[in-house]
């Protein structure tokens, strides 16, 4: 059976990157957006842009840092409400700082942990609260394939921060089976955003072959999804079998 049109989506961490990116993908889907981040400037013109190249569709910003719960507990429900209600939430929103354990820069290895796992559970919280009330809804975590085994140096941090979020989709998955709610976690590889910025590996695609397949993936609403499947999801099914010493090698 065909998925229904998610027509009114949120997302977070959407003033750049790949959140920037699914907007405009969704915007020329003809979709409405909720979009929210900390940088309001860059929202705001955003929105703008949107609105001026699709000026059928409604677009809603707030301003949100996902670090603070609280927040995240009302303004997603202002912001929905702005919106008109809310098909899909595409929880996006993180941080990709980090050093290596004990090299004296623990401060940047919590700020990675507290914001992709607290943040991102924040807003799975408040998507849920919503998505139960009606019956229906897709949630979208965004992970990454670094979640797959651990990773050494300044991934370390950012890789375990992700493969919690792959338990936390999956944990919520299996509470809402057959509620008419969907969960999908899409793990990106090397996109050339700012996350991955002097972390390029020979397989890093570009931002808009990355947000294409993004995009083209949470459309399908499958349960996981490697993006872009190619080379990604044969790299995955390796990095789940090979020994720790090729593993650090390749990453």
């Amino acid at each position: 059976m065909p998925h229904p049109v998610r027509q009114r989506i949120l997302i977070t961490g959407a003033s750049s990157g790949l959140g920037e990116g699914m907007a405009r993908r969704f915007a020329a889907m003809g979709r409405d957006l909720a979009l929210a981040a900390r940088r309001t400037d860059r929202l705001e013109a955003l929105r703008d842009e949107l609105l001026a190249a699709h000026p059928r569709i409604r677009v809603a910003t707030a301003a949100l840092d996902v670090d603070d719960a609280s927040a995240v507990e009302k303004t997603v429900p202002e912001l929905v409400d702005e919106l008109g209600g809310i098909d899909r939430f595409v929880a996006n929103a993180g941080i990709g700082k980090g050093a290596p354990v004990g090299t004296g820069a623990a401060w940047a290895n919590r700020a990675t942990l507290f914001t992709n796992v607290l943040g991102t559970h924040a807003q799975c919280e408040a998507a849920l609260e919503l998505f139960r009330a009606q019956g229906a809804g897709h949630l979208v975590v965004v992970s990454s394939v670094a979640s797959i085994r651990g990773m050494r140096g300044s991934r370390t941090a950012y890789g375990a921060s992700k493969a919690a979020l792959n338990a936390l989709a999956e944990g919520i998955r299996s509470d809402v089976l057959g509620a008419g709610i969907r969960v999908t976690t899409v793990l990106p590889g090397y996109i050339a955003t700012e996350v991955n910025a002097g972390r390029r590996g020979p397989f890093t695609v570009g931002l808009d072959t990355g947000v294409d397949a993004l995009t083209a993936a949470i459309e399908r609403e499958p349960v996981r999804a490697c993006v872009p499947e190619w080379p990604w999801r044969p790299v995955a099914a390796a990095l789940r079998v090979l020994p720790l010493p090729v593993v650090r090698r390749l990453t």
